[in-house]
């Protein structure tokens, strides 16, 4: 029996992204390093992602991602949970960021807060998720470790519409990873998120597609 490169399978196999015109509108919320960030910039700039990046929005203001959005002269925005009564009243200052910018697509990059009905509702189907397992499995914060705890030989990541309900949006794009013997969590992310700098365009654009 030919072996199969587990590595390699991604689906579904885009091999070229659709065109946009004009460019579409986003807004990337991240709460980290911003390497999914970097990685949908050097799409841009490499014209393989037909797109713009309006704003960027951190729930942490000494996240790395700031740093990668003002090198590129991307606007960024601090919304931090200490400034509103609750996470609807946060949520409604989001989307009025949003509109502000005149965003069509939001991609949450690493963004470490749970969303409400009122961010969902204002932008139905118009919000993404990059998740480091595949999905439906492990949902949550503690995808890496709780797939290493249950010894699956096969995980990855996801991009999937973001709902309510944590992770359970409808799938856009996996790509599997391989889990290794003598995996550790910080082995076994860093290959999940170089697939994930792989997949988030190819989201972006599957979910592009159907707002235009």
């Amino acid at each position: 029996m030919n072996s199969i490169n587990i590595k390699s399978i991604t689906s579904p196999n885009i091999i070229s992204l659709p065109r946009f015109t004009p460019k579409l509108k986003l807004a990337v919320l991240a709460s980290g390093k911003g390497s999914n960030l970097k990685a949908i910039i050097e799409d841009i700039l490499s014209k393989r992602l037909d797109a713009e990046i309006k704003c960027l929005i951190v729930s942490n203001p000494n996240c790395g991602a700031i740093e990668i959005a003002n090198k590129h002269l991307i606007p960024v925005k601090v919304v931090t949970s200490n400034d509103f009564i609750n996470r609807e009243s946060l949520d409604q200052h989001l989307v009025n960021l949003l509109h502000a910018y005149n965003v069509e697509l939001v991609i949450m990059a690493g963004w470490m807060r749970i969303v409400t009905h009122i961010l969902i509702d204002s932008f139905k189907n118009k919000i993404i998720n990059i998740h480091p397992s595949l999905l439906p499995s492990f949902k949550g914060k503690e995808a890496v470790k709780n797939a290493l705890n249950n010894k699956v030989k096969i995980t990855g990541c996801t991009v999937h519409i973001v709902e309510e309900e944590v992770d359970s949006g409808e799938i856009l794009i996996q790509s599997a990873v391989q889990v290794n013997t003598g995996d550790t969590e910080e082995l076994l992310l860093k290959r999940i998120q170089s697939q994930e700098h792989k997949i988030i365009s190819l989201g972006i654009a599957i979910a592009g597609q159907r707002l235009r």
